[in-house]
């Protein structure tokens, strides 16, 4: 994702000896915590009143919650413990590991390693620890998309458990789990936590405003298209609006204008291009919220909790019509409308590009770049620092369906393994609670635009804000927010499975293998590495695959897979960004 590099702080409170005739030997660590316990409070008024603002929370309620992680860090305090986290590179971990864990420090005595490294190294570090059995880190900032994954090896603490158990002397009071908008993307179907939010954000389309609202462009689109310039309900409008920009405005104030934008680098972040749904927004998968059941927006499909097969063969949708089509497009338009530099980029690489001015649109953009997009002096962001482009809910292919998963949703959770020592990951625990109680959450949010709990984006503050967020909180204040969902438990293991895509989404892109075959082999790799999961066993849900049959006899069963379409390009379709917004506002999806 981003650009930074690891960061730790380090903090040790000084304690000061005490003696005095007549006392014994056990008095004096007695006078030296009540030294510390000065010292802790006074940090605490300190980050509340310069840090921690604004909060949901009062500020006496504030300064509750941190006298109580002060208490509850007693035991972990007097051994003098540093702690070891990580997660992934971007804006909120780096406020995490920067900011939060040098207050976590200060105020609870506590020392915290908290590493930021690539997310494609996190995976790493988790699957070698999962491995192994021996503790690399204390705790894991991962994606939910890992959640199949967690429930299956049983190497993941269900922190609902946790919480109830041996972790209950060390669980925030004033957590409020049912405030998490995430929530059930870190619930297992056992119906157990097993990841606690940290962050998330959206995958949703974006387009310059300023540019749709234009009269002239609207009238010419008007006129070749018949239909209205405005957001796109399905593809063949995404198409049409990506084919106007690029070659008949093509410039605009005397710049060159492109209509599309993505990337494709043979690279990992090529890989989450697409697990990442862009299938499902093509159409692949069953209906459900969530995820689809039994075929998800992978095209695996799962016969009670066991993954059964991806190929279409054996009852999946991964080499499908769908999912042809899903491929097809995104190589057409990014060969077609998108700037020729696009195909050369990586995902960190492409995201700041729209804010260069020169893009019309892009159907595959993730939330976590909007505090880049609204910085003042860029070609898209007006003088008065409110934003020229927008975002909106993604459109959707031929092949999606009324109830089907339309967008994908990033959710970075605290996951805890059970390699580290439980001492430790008490420890550890607290410090994840720390980066997401209600003293500290709201200011998190404002600081990388990841919101996580559903009291921060109700607030006052956030509401003052939003007119330069470009939809972003208008976006998770309403119903939309569920239809946006992470990877799912259909997925048994996350890492083996998610490092087949882009190897083989690369191959289309360059030519070498058609999008058919491309998809034929990643459903076949991803079959072979299913079987070797269960022969190899899992603690949970383990891979049962069907036999393979034709395909027509799965093309004739209801839902996924879905036979392939006698017309792919339907008649574009539009609606006007503000009538979107109202129905946000009164709790529809759309």
């Amino acid at each position: 994702m981003n650009f930074l590099t690891r960061y730790a702080v380090y903090f040790g409170l000084g304690t000061v000896a005490v003696t005095a005739a007549g006392c014994s030997k056990k008095e004096a660590p007695v006078a030296a915590t009540q030294t510390d316990l000065s010292a802790l409070d006074k940090a605490a008024e300190k980050w509340v009143d310069s840090e921690f603002q604004p909060s949901t929370l009062s500020r006496e309620k504030q300064l509750e919650e941190m006298k109580w992680f002060r208490d509850a860090a007693k035991p972990f305090r007097e051994k003098g413990m540093t702690i070891n986290v990580v997660s992934e590179t971007i804006d909120t971990h780096v406020y995490e590991s920067k900011t939060l864990a040098k207050a976590f420090e200060e105020i609870t005595g506590i020392k915290v390693k908290h590493d930021i490294i690539q997310e494609g190294d996190v995976i790493e570090k988790l699957q070698t620890e999962m491995q192994s059995g021996r503790a690399i880190y204390d705790m894991y900032v991962n994606d939910s998309d890992l959640i199949g994954t967690h429930m299956r090896y049983g190497v993941a603490v269900p922190l609902s458990d946790f919480m109830s158990g041996e972790g209950k002397d060390v669980t925030l009071p004033t957590l409020d789990i049912d405030d998490f908008i995430g929530k059930s993307f870190g619930t297992g179907p056992d119906g157990k936590l097993y990841q606690l939010p940290d962050q998330q954000f959206a995958n949703l389309y974006w387009f310059r405003y300023d540019w749709f609202s234009k009269p002239e462009l609207k009238a010419k689109f008007k006129a070749k298209y018949g239909y209205e310039l405005g957001v796109p309900v399905n593809w063949s409008a995404y198409e049409d609006i990506a084919d106007f920009f690029t070659n008949d405005v093509k410039t605009i104030d005397g710049v060159k204008v492109y209509g599309h934008m993505d990337y494709g680098k043979k690279d990992p972040s090529l890989g989450w291009r697409f697990t990442d749904a862009w299938l499902s927004m093509a159409g692949v998968g069953d209906k459900g919220i969530p995820n689809g059941k039994p075929v998800d927006e992978w095209g695996i499909r799962v016969e009670g909790c066991n993954p059964a097969g991806s190929s279409v063969a054996r009852g999946g949708e991964a080499n499908g019509p769908a999912a042809v089509y899903a491929l097809t497009k995104y190589i057409d338009w990014l060969k077609k409308y998108a700037p020729p530099e696009a195909a050369g980029m990586t995902f960190s690489e492409a995201g700041p590009v729209p804010g260069q001015g020169n893009v019309a649109q892009q159907i595959f953009w993730y939330t976590a770049f909007t505090a880049p997009l609204t910085k003042q002096g860029l070609p898209v962001v007006n003088e008065d620092g409110t934003p020229k482009w927008r975002m909106a809910p993604s459109p959707h292919g031929p092949y999606w369906e009324e109830g089907t998963k339309l967008g994908y949703q990033d959710a970075g959770s605290w996951t805890m393994l059970k390699n580290a020592p439980l001492e430790r990951r008490k420890a550890a625990w607290l410090y994840a609670q720390f980066t997401v109680a209600k003293t500290t959450s709201l200011k998190k949010f404002l600081t990388g635009l990841t919101p996580i709990r559903d009291s921060d984006l109700k607030s006052e503050a956030v509401t003052k804000i939003a007119p330069k967020l470009g939809g972003l909180v208008e976006f998770y204040r309403s119903p939309a927010r569920v239809a946006w969902t992470p990877t799912g438990t259909n997925v048994p293991d996350y890492p083996k499975l998610a490092q087949l895509w882009w190897p083989n989404v690369s191959s289309a892109v360059t030519g070498e293998k058609t999008p058919q075959a491309a998809m034929d082999t990643l459903a076949e790799q991803m079959d072979d590495t299913m079987a070797r999961l269960e022969k190899a066993g899992m603690k949970n849900c383990p891979p049962k695959l069907n036999e393979k049959k034709d395909p027509k006899y799965w093309f004739d069963q209801p839902g996924a897979p879905k036979g392939k379409l006698a017309n792919e390009k339907p008649k574009g379709e539009t609606v006007p960004y503000e009538q979107l917004l109202q129905a946000w506002k009164e709790g529809r999806v759309k």
